[in-house]
């Protein structure tokens, strides 16, 4: 849990728990997990008790909320970056429907909840309960594949203030086209993430995919965040860090040869086209 977080789009974390289950590509090189058992902790797969918390570490939004409210501001909050909130497990249940209380308590927090059980929300919600409008519900799409099975599900949801997609680790190209503009619920996408891999065994990502994400995103007005290029950066963005031992990769496209380095995420930065892109969505709903 973190006050003040390096996660560039958030202000907060918050976990209700510590654990989980992989369940896609996105899942393969884990951050949290790696995290997890570099510091001693069992709690990935299955079978594995998950890490859970005390009233100490639950009131810690509430602090949150009164001084955004006494500020006169909003804060957004990410939960949870050490878990799945909508793991389907039962003995999960009663510490979610802790968080659903928590999220109706901190009015002047803006929830991000974000999942790749997109398709499990609805059931694991209490009977009759929809989410509040503090939410920003999201889902990670880290390639086609993955967003023709997980966004219908996320725009089936008009509660929330916000629907947001995570395309990180951003595995291969995307087309969001149809799901950036307003659908029969008169939903959409409103915010979307784009970011690659860092950590061991971190896969490449062609710069071209997160600039065409820009680009649709652009041309809806839809609101697009560049989080960071990851352990992989183009050649001429990072040719100053460049040594004989740097490993360089090859992607092709529109017939040419384009290099990417391994540099770390730390050297490769967050420069898409020439500038950072920090955008948010727009929350007139919000009360």
């Amino acid at each position: 849990m973190g006050k003040d977080t390096s996660i560039e789009w958030t202000h907060h974390t918050f976990n209700p728990w510590w654990g989980c289950v992989r369940v896609s590509a996105a899942c393969d090189h884990c951050y949290a997990e790696t995290w997890a058992k570099r510091l001693g902790e069992d709690v990935w797969g299955a079978k594995s008790e998950r890490r859970l918390f005390g009233d100490a570490h639950w009131s810690q939004p509430l602090k949150w909320d009164a001084e955004a409210k006494a500020k006169g501001v909003r804060k957004r909050v990410f939960c949870a970056s050490m878990a799945d909130v909508f793991e389907n497990r039962k003995d999960l249940a009663p510490h979610r429907l802790r968080l659903f209380k928590l999220i109706l308590q901190t009015p002047h927090l803006d929830w991000l909840l974000l999942t790749k059980r997109i398709h499990l929300v609805r059931k694991q919600l209490p009977k009759g309960f929809e989410l509040p409008k503090n939410v920003w519900l999201g889902a990670t799409v880290e390639n086609q594949a993955a967003a023709g099975k997980r966004i219908k599900h996320l725009l089936e949801f008009t509660t929330p203030a916000v629907r947001f997609l995570s395309c990180e680790p951003l595995l291969g190209p995307l087309d969001l086209r149809e799901h950036l503009e307003r659908g029969p619920l008169g939903t959409r996408v409103d915010w979307v993430i784009a970011g690659g891999e860092s950590g061991p065994g971190s896969r490449p990502m062609a710069p071209h995919w997160p600039d065409d994400l820009r680009k649709q995103c652009s041309a809806a007005g839809v609101a697009f965040h560049f989080k960071q290029w990851g352990h992989w950066a183009p050649l001429e963005q990072a040719s100053d860090v460049i040594t004989r031992r740097t490993l360089i990769h090859v992607v092709r496209h529109d017939g040419t040869e384009v290099k990417l380095a391994a540099v770390g995420k730390g050297k490769a930065g967050r420069t898409l086209e020439g500038r950072q892109w920090n955008q948010f969505p727009k929350i007139s709903n919000i009360t």
